[in-house]
């Protein structure tokens, strides 16, 4: 290889740019002077290819090459992913880098200053290693010393002067001579401490290469540095070449070790057979991209709780208040659009073009006649929502009577701060999402990740498969749903205590104290639907009620349920066991109040005409002209003296009324408005109860039903069945309580109690009892069910009739000549009562003859 740069004869004081270029490489300052002797013949190779970018480094006679550490820093391997040749220009900024304090390290002055006869010593050629952060070094000698002693004489300097590079002030620089045939490649394959080591024929046609044990491998590169360990090949491997693995505590000892032995060729005295053994050495990086991923998988029974414990952290840190603070939001309807100046300006603006306030006033004239009869219900429960009682507010009634406009828009009229949770939206969602969901709606609850529920729920089952543990990683519907209720407790809290100032005369009170001296403070939640379908999950009833139980105890807010159902005493007792609550029971509007209801709505059309249709224009004879205000429509109409006997059938239930009074303004008589609210109540009775029927999906029969219809239908609507009575029945012997109790939630019956026992059994709407009389003047709706019902009779008679005739048989087979003395009065009891059921199977058979024979004769 041409020298790329030879040194001039003079001395050099003061060298050149392109002499500065070519100045040793790793710590000569550019004051230093060296004799031409130092210089004469040195090249400075500055590529990592080789000699010829062969790949290796030639070595003639006399020849020996040392390798030399910490020449350059080990860090910068990234350089080499650089689009330009680095390995130039490296060097170069190192040097100007370099202070005279570590100046030292320059590979001449080491040679000069070595304890050898360096007379005889001439470096020839430097070749630096970038990526090895090192650089080779050949130098020729005579034969009056060896390369051993060379090698010796270096390292004492070294260990002597403790040379240090100034990026790496806590190691020094180290050499060794290279005693195999090292390969200098540029390829982009970084070094590691982990070394591979192949055991290799010298020839390729020599014999087969011995494998080195890990005493022998020991021996020969523990010299360059402490080794961490060392594995063999597995002796049944069929992998060849045969080799082994090194693990050096540092990179830097590895990469000695490699450039030191590389292409060694171990004797036979050494250890290497008898063709000898090579040694071929290079990097194997270790896996260290995978294990922190491996301990994760590896250690799921810590991994798993923490990583739920992380997820709950972030939850509770990040996502909660950001909840709480849409909750509050939803609650105070701070931001809401059509609460602000601007949207309410503009909609009083559009009245006069839009119809939809006259609409609206028309639902809410008819109305005024029902508050003025509840005015004091009305006030009991504002006067309630004043005062510290800590217990339940509770307004009973059947469908139809008025609760929720009776609370929200009479009791609780122009109160801010009201939350209202309607609970049937939550407890017909299918699924735990579903129902996640419409509670998380019903407050302002966002954002809600529902459908985690359901991944972190097969998450949670593949955990526990494979470490055999729960590790509580997913949450149950239960679980999610106290989370949506104690936010909104939070949320509740903040708004009672948003008014309260650092100044104000009570500010020494602590929040609890002050929540309980300022009921009026408190926010109001009404809970709408209160054990609606309570029949198939009382989860969600059993959360809500301890919820408001505990929003109620701690003076937080005012509860007040709506419910249809008379049995809720029974789920909120256990939630406030110790509490006597206040409760309003809502009934049907008298008779009185009904007739005026009906009335004013009618009126509230004459309200909306204008004034040039309200008036009537007459001329009298002298052409004189007069307007009059026309009657309002309740005087005009001549048929409205019919309303007392339409609403006494009809009863006094709101929806109903209302119903009513809008078939009248449509032109149809009172009379006909309600054969045709009874014919409809009388077909949805046909088909929701008797007609069609899923045993799978209703817990009673079509018999059951119609009984009670008939024997309702032919009593006295005022006193109703007594409840026993129907208890005692054939139809209700099995599991009467239950069916009666789903009958009552279908609203098909209403049961009326005294003193918390169930009493008499009445209709479940008024307009149902003539509904019920209607459907039993059905002569053939009557005959298919009352047959139903014969036939179930029939079945349960001839059931009664051989169990006795079992039981007679089984006396009869215990003696052959006639039953003992203490059985006679059981056979004779066995009789007669075979004897009773069998005259009524034959009355019972004749009824359904009759009945078949109306079947067969009428449509």
């Amino acid at each position: 290889m041409k020298s790329l740069w030879r040194a001039p004869p003079s001395r050099v004081l003061c060298p050149t740019p392109l002499q500065r270029r070519h100045l040793p490489i790793t710590g000569i300052s550019p004051r230093t002077r060296f004799t031409p002797q130092e210089w004469s013949g040195v090249r400075h190779v500055t590529l990592e290819a080789g000699e010829g970018k062969t790949g290796h480094i030639s070595a003639g006679p006399n020849e020996t090459i040392m390798y030399f550490d910490q020449m350059f820093p080990l860090k910068l391997q990234w350089l080499f992913k650089l689009p330009f040749t680095a390995e130039a220009a490296l060097p170069n900024l190192i040097r100007k880098l370099k202070v005279d304090s570590v100046a030292a390290s320059d590979l001449e002055k080491i040679f000069a200053q070595a304890n050898v006869d360096s007379s005889n010593l001439k470096v020839l050629e430097k070749l630096p290693r970038l990526k090895e952060g090192g650089a080779f070094v050949k130098f020729s000698h005579d034969q009056s010393i060896s390369s051993k002693d060379v090698e010796s004489g270096v390292k004492a300097y070294l260990k002597e002067k403790q040379i240090k590079p100034w990026w790496n002030p806590f190691q020094r620089i180290r050499a060794n001579l290279v005693h195999g045939r090292p390969w200098v490649e540029d390829l982009y394959r970084l070094p590691s401490s982990r070394l591979k080591v192949e055991f290799l024929p010298t020839s390729p046609d020599g014999a087969t290469a011995a494998e080195l044990s890990q005493e022998q491998l020991y021996s020969f590169f523990r010299p360059y540095g402490k080794l961490a360990d060392i594995q063999s090949q597995e002796p049944d491997s069929k992998i060849v070449p045969k080799f082994a693995y090194l693990y050096f505590a540092t990179a830097r000892r590895a990469i000695m070790a490699k450039n030191c032995l590389h292409g060694y060729v171990v004797s036979e005295a050494e250890g290497g057979g008898k063709s000898g053994t090579l040694l071929r050495l290079s990097y194997e990086q270790k896996n260290k991209g995978h294990w922190i991923r491996d301990w994760l998988f590896s250690h799921p029974r810590i991994v798993i709780p923490a990583l739920a414990a992380i997820v709950a952290f972030i939850t509770v840190a990040v996502f909660d208040p950001i909840r709480t603070f849409f909750i509050e939001a939803h609650i105070t309807r701070k931001y809401n659009v059509t609460d602000s100046k601007i949207y309410r300006w503009f909609r009083s603006r559009a009245t006069d073009i839009l119809s939809f306030r006259r609409r609206a006033k028309d639902d809410d004239d008819g109305m005024a006649a029902v508050w003025e009869d509840r005015k004091g219900n009305i006030e009991q429960i504002q006067t309630w929502l004043m005062e510290t009682a800590e217990t339940f507010v509770i307004v009973q009634g059947p469908r139809g009577s008025g609760k929720r406009e009776l609370v929200l828009d009479q009791a609780l009229k122009g109160r801010h701060n009201t939350l209202v949770i309607d609970c049937k939206p939550i407890q017909e969602a299918h699924g735990d999402s579903a129902t996640i969901c419409a509670a998380a709606a019903e407050v302002g609850y966002k954002p809600v990740f529902s459908w985690m529920n359901s991944v972190s729920g097969m998450i949670d089952l593949a955990a526990q498969g494979a470490t055999g543990i729960k590790t509580g990683f997913s949450e149950t519907l239960d679980t999610q749903l106290t989370k949506i209720w104690n936010n909104t407790a939070t949320a509740l809290k903040r708004i009672a205590l948003h008014d309260r100032k650092k100044d104000d005369k009570d500010a020494h009170l602590t929040e609890d104290e002050y929540l309980e001296q300022h009921p009026e403070k408190r926010p109001v939640i009404v809970i709408d639907n209160f054990l609606h379908k309570s029949q198939e999950s009382s989860v969600v009833y059993d959360k809500i009620a301890e919820w408001a139980a505990s929003l109620t105890t701690a003076n937080v807010a005012h509860v007040v349920f709506l419910t249809n159902d008379v049995s809720f005493s029974k789920s909120l007792s256990k939630a406030l066991p110790d509490r006597v609550f206040r409760q309003i029971s809502l009934s049907d509007c008298s008779p009185e109040v009904a007739k005026r209801f009906v009335i004013t709505h009618l009126d509230a059309d004459a309200d909306d005409e204008s004034d040039d249709n309200n008036m009537i224009i007459s001329t009298d004879a002298e052409g004189n002209t007069t307007k009059t205000k026309r009657p309002p429509p309740s005087q005009r109409r001549s048929d409205l003296a019919e309303l007392d006997s339409c609403i006494a059938h009809l009863g006094g239930r709101l929806t109903d009324l209302e119903f009513l009074a809008r078939r009248i303004k449509t032109g149809e008589t009172p009379s006909k408005a309600v054969r045709e609210i009874i014919d409809q109540s009388a077909s949805e009775i046909l088909k929701m109860y008797l007609l069609g029927i899923d045993d799978s999906e209703k817990k009673w029969t079509p018999e059951q039903a119609w009984m009670l219809i008939k024997k309702i239908a032919a009593s006295d609507g005022e006193q109703g069945l007594r409840y026993n009575e129907v208890l005692l029945t054939d139809t209700f012997k099995s599991g009467g309580d239950k069916v009666l109790a789903a009958l009552e939630q279908a609203e098909l019956i209403s049961i009326a109690s005294v003193n918390g026992r169930p009493h008499s059994i009445k209709p479940g709407k008024p307009v149902y009892l003539p509904a019920f009389r209607t459907l039993t003047e059905d002569t053939v709706l009557k005959a298919k069910l009352d047959l139903q019902i014969l036939s179930e009779s029939i079945k349960n008679e001839t059931a009664g009739v051989d169990k006795c005739l079992q039981e007679l048989k089984t006396i009869s087979e215990m003696s052959a000549g006639g039953p003992p003395r203490q059985l006679v009065g059981r056979v004779e009891y066995l009789l007669a009562k075979v004897n009773g059921s069998q005259l009524k199977i034959m009355e019972m058979e004749k009824e359904s003859g009759a009945l078949k024979a109306i079947l067969t004769s009428k449509y």
